[in-house]
């Protein structure tokens, strides 16, 4: 069972580039891991020796456009987490959610922002274990969806998506699939699969420039 399931999670990290529908697997802690207290989230390992305690903490944010831009971004977190660990800390661009993962799971990567839709993969399969979520400066947090076309797609309004090719990031993103395709679904009536054929871009931006060059119907 123990076998099984580190080859469970072996295929949701792969499943974030290679087979999205595996993303969906019901899983549970990686047996390397302990949950005494049954919070579902990894325990801090109890024998001292296998606690990590690098002199540099690496960060890395969920990928993104441009990560030079994000370091500017993250340099008074990181400039904090120094102040207060006593350590130095160094960000660190990732080019793909499974790169985040794996570099989390093999120890390399100790601190990170995850995408919403890689929570539970990070949780079960890295030890992730989440303590905060971005938020506006009132708490407001949350997404708006934007749906974008090109003139002379022959889309004018949302249902007109129905028969044709809609794209998103990746099956495993909150932003880029999930919740887009369950506003679709509930107000719209519109299932992907179904309705439309959702394809995966692997970036938003790599969606805003499909549908510019007319890959994509819409995005």
């Amino acid at each position: 069972m123990s076998l099984l399931r580190s080859m469970t999670c072996a295929a949701m990290l792969a499943a974030t580039m290679l087979a999205p529908t595996l993303a969906h697997a019901e899983f549970k802690l990686d047996p390397r891991f302990t949950d005494a207290n049954g919070d579902m989230v990894a325990d801090a390992p109890s024998d001292p020796a296998k606690q990590l305690d690098p002199d540099t903490l690496i960060f890395a944010y969920t990928p993104v456009e441009d990560p030079a831009v994000y370091a500017k971004v993250w340099q008074e977190f990181l400039d904090h987490l120094a102040k207060v660990t006593g350590k130095k800390v160094q960000f660190f661009p990732v080019q793909s959610n499974a790169a985040q993962l794996e570099a989390m799971r093999a120890g390399r990567l100790h601190v990170a922002g995850f995408n919403t839709g890689s929570n539970p993969i990070a949780v079960a399969c890295a030890g992730f274990v989440p303590f905060a979520m971005m938020a506006a400066k009132d708490g407001a947090y949350g997404y708006e969806m934007e749906i974008i076309t090109y003139p002379g797609s022959g889309i004018t309004k949302v249902e007109d998506i129905k028969g044709k090719k809609m794209a998103f990031t990746s099956e495993t993103s909150n932003s880029g699939y999930k919740a887009p395709s369950a506003l679709l679904r509930t107000e719209f009536k519109l299932e992907p699969g179904k309705d439309y054929e959702p394809v995966f871009s692997g970036k938003h931006d790599n969606s805003i420039i499909g549908v510019a060059n007319k890959d994509y119907p819409a995005a």
